[in-house]
């Protein structure tokens, strides 16, 4: 069997600047909307294992939209049943319209006419429940990565 070889080595020249850098710990930052207590921090668990920062766990479409404009995560995962007059679709097209910040849906029940309205917060992705943490983490790290790659060049 063939070794392992670690490269150890590092240019202690390259020091990533501030911005870069707050720009990476931003850009896993998350706010989680879900009105069900034990479904939200079963997601916060599970994004914080993987290394993501939630900023905020809400439970109502006003409650995400201000605390998406205070706080500013790179993306929102969304529950769309909410309690209130408003539900998480009203709530992802005012955060994307004011602040451009893009949700994952995450749903028991999605109808055409609920997904067609949806569309037009260019959601970045959909999670059917009940989601195992697996594919939780996956879809999460798809659309920072995809967000990532939208950073201007050289940051």
């Amino acid at each position: 069997m063939k070794s392992l070889r670690i490269d150890t080595t590092c240019d202690r020249d390259i020091t990533p600047d501030r911005e870069t850098i707050r720009l990476t710990r931003s850009s896993r930052r998350v706010l989680i909307v879900e009105d069900n207590f034990f479904v939200a921090h079963q997601c916060e668990r599970a994004l914080v294992e993987a290394g993501y920062e939630i900023v905020a766990i809400v439970a109502t479409a006003d409650d995400a939209v201000k605390e998406a404009l205070e706080r500013h995560p790179a993306l929102v995962l969304m529950d769309i049943y909410l309690p209130g007059s408003r539900d998480g679709i009203d709530a992802a097209l005012e955060i994307f319209e004011r602040a451009g910040i893009r949700s994952i849906f995450a749903s028991a029940l999605t109808d055409a006419a609920g997904r067609a309205r949806a569309d037009a917060a260019h959601p970045v992705a959909w999670l059917a429940k009940p989601f195992s943490d697996r594919r939780l983490i996956a879809t999460v790290d798809s659309a920072i990565e995809e967000a990532n790659a939208r950073l201007p060049a050289g940051v």
